[in-house]
């Protein structure tokens, strides 16, 4: 039996086995390093252990470099580096061509220049390689054979496809109130329907839940979806905060703004007579075509008199995050009944009786663009999302394509009743409305169409069609009601959560206006081109240089600028060299000063004068004092 002090000394020893770590497989033991009998490595001095941890903390780092190059086997990386992108793919997220850098003595705005390119290569190359992680794809309607697509009902496309795709075509009677104009929300979420004899109605058309619905017991020539919310009109009128969207009513007499509920927020009197609307997302700014009569009694006869009518078109804008108007342009055109947006540049569209197109923008009081596009006048125009083609037709029975880039047609068909309403889709479907038919074309601007690509007959004359943004609905507002078409292949399938996301809350929606209004675009950057905002214009430069050489009567910039000598002995110092440049520029100063006083004296000289040569001759009497009272 052990005493008990041989039996401390085994358990102290059992507790030293249980403190050691056990050793790992991919540790490889240390030269010099040998275990003893018990499984123990013996002791070793001091020195050694410092050396040890020198070593370790050595390699450390060539662990991690080794990690980043290597697996844990020890095997080479076969596929080092990022993986390569296709060049198409690049080039489809390509925004804007490389700037030109400037001389080397603009440095700062090279290095600005150098440093929005290397941010924009990386959003590009980013996109490219998301690209592939995109959920959806677009997809369009195809027939058997020997079938054309326009023979296929939406009956027999609601039948085919899901239950919930099924449920997006729908008709609404409403004969009693029609013709209807039609617009979708940013999203796509929310319906606006706008009655000629005053309904309205504003629907979850997914859901088909009613938001709002009233009569404004008057006639109504447009309705347009805001995407700013009325809090600020709440706060105003001691209401709720909620955020709900606004929408504009353009009604018989003044421009009228309702909320999401139907509760009159805003009746801008300003803005009367007004019969077309288009709303700019990114710069919260509304368009309106305004036509004001005026009435001049010229024709008398002694039974009656007629009064002469002429009308004044203007072209107002409405910041409607402030309320306030921004410009109104008198165009001298008549009356504006044709009015779009180009999506790219935000530059407004209008079509006029004598078939010509014009484009304007809040900042000039011309039109930048007169286009002559028909012989007859100008039914509808419609730009696709990229700012690049214009669709437009007329009372010629025309259906003409243009390249804006160069204001050139590209394409012209007829159509044997002409088209009264367009729309262009998300994914390039253009849908034109002849009398009571609505069809679909695609690929208008690229290969020539023959026959329509899908086609639907409604009960009243189309009054207003608008596709619906990121999904394959078609919007058409007649005369007996509203239409939901499926027309596949028209939406597109993968949307920006950022920017307008279908889906989101309430919160996400506060979120997104805030930061909508703190990066909403000034009405003064509204161009032709938005990659001019980008570069430097030399020749208005030179052009001010000029003038001011002119006014000036000498060039400033014609003498040379002083550079100190280089001294030795430290005396080139910063603080030394500036202090030279400020007393020269100083005497120069004083120069110019100088010259300034005496060129004055002199021409004070001068005019004494004169005034005393003047005073001489008053002084002198002539012969025709007598005449004098």
């Amino acid at each position: 039996m052990a005493s008990p002090g041989e039996a401390t000394v085994s358990d102290s020893h059992v507790e030293k086995k249980k403190k050691k770590p056990p050793g790992r497989y991919w540790q490889e033991p240390q030269e010099g390093e040998k275990e003893g009998k018990d499984g123990e490595q013996p002791e070793q001095p001091p020195q050694q252990n410092e050396q040890k941890t020198q070593k370790a903390k050595k390699r450390k780092p060539e662990e991690g470099q080794r990690d980043g190059k290597k697996f844990i086997s020890g095997k080479s990386d076969p596929f080092p580096g990022p993986a390569p992108i296709p060049e198409d793919r690049v080039q489809k997220f390509k925004r804007k061509d490389k700037m030109k850098k400037p001389r080397r003595q603009h440095y700062k705005l090279r290095d600005m220049i150098a440093r929005s390119e290397e941010a924009s290569e990386m959003a590009q190359k980013q996109a490219a390689r998301f690209d592939l992680l995109l959920p959806e794809d677009a997809g369009f309607l195809e027939g058997d054979d020997n079938e054309d697509t326009y023979m296929i009902s939406q009956e027999d496309i609601a039948d085919a496809v899901d239950i919930t795709s099924g449920a997006k075509h729908f008709n609404l009677k409403l004969s009693q109130f029609g013709p209807y104009r039609v617009d979708y929300s940013k999203t796509g979420r929310h319906l606006l329907l706008g009655g000629r004899r005053g309904h309205i109605a504003c629907i979850d058309w997914q859901s088909k839940q009613l938001m709002c619905e009233i009569n404004v017991m008057e006639s109504v020539n447009d309705v347009k979806s805001s995407s700013v919310s009325d809090t600020n009109f709440r706060l105003c009128l001691g209401g709720s905060t909620a955020s709900h969207a606004m929408y504009a009513v353009a009604q018989k007499k003044w421009l009228h703004i309702y909320d999401s509920n139907g509760i009159e927020l805003h009746c801008i009197r300003k803005f009367n007579d007004v019969l077309r609307m288009q709303f700019l997302p990114y710069h919260f700014l509304l368009a309106t075509a305004v036509e004001i009569l005026s009435f001049s009694h010229k024709m008398e006869f002694f039974w009656c008199i007629i009064p002469n009518t002429s009308a004044t078109s203007f072209l107002q804008y409405l910041d409607v995050s402030v309320g306030k108007e921004v410009a109104a342009i008198c165009t001298k055109t008549g009356r504006l009944d044709v009015m779009c947006q180009n999506p790219h540049n935000a530059i407004i569209h209008l079509g006029h009786h004598n078939g010509t197109v014009t484009l304007w923008s809040p900042n000039q009081k011309e039109a930048l663009v007169k286009m002559l596009c028909h012989q007859g006048g100008v039914r509808s125009v419609t730009v696709d999302k990229t700012g690049t083609y214009m669709v437009t037709s007329g009372m010629d029975k025309k259906l003409k394509v243009y390249d804006i880039r160069a204001f050139k047609p590209v394409k012209s068909y007829f159509l044997p009743a002409g088209a009264s309403c367009l729309s262009l889709s998300q994914r390039g479907l253009l849908s034109a409305a002849t009398g009571d038919t609505v069809q679909v074309y695609r690929d208008v601007w690229s290969t020539p169409v023959t026959k329509p690509y899908m086609a639907h007959r409604v009960q009243g004359t189309v009054w207003g069609l608008h596709f619906c943004p990121f999904e394959d609905v078609l919007g058409v507002g007649h005369g007996d009601g509203f239409t939901s078409m499926l027309v596949p292949g028209a939406g597109e399938p993968n949307f920006d959560g950022l920017d307008a996301n279908p889906y989101r809350s309430a919160k996400q929606r506060q979120e997104w206006e805030v930061k909508a209004l703190l990066e909403k675009i000034q009405p003064e950057l509204i161009s032709l081109d938005p990659s001019e905002l980008g570069q430097i214009d030399h020749a208005t430069f030179e052009q001010r240089h000029q003038d001011r050489v002119q006014a000036l009567g000498f060039d400033p910039l014609a003498t040379e600028k002083f550079i100190p000598k280089y001294k030795k002995k430290g005396r080139s110092s910063a603080g030394s060299v500036e202090r030279r440049k400020k007393q020269v520029a100083h005497e120069d100063q004083r120069d110019v000063i100088r010259k300034t006083v005496e060129d004055k004296m002199k021409m004070e000289k001068e005019r004494k004068e004169k005034e005393k040569k003047k005073a001489l001759l008053s002084s002198q009497k002539s012969a025709l004092d007598r005449f004098k009272k």
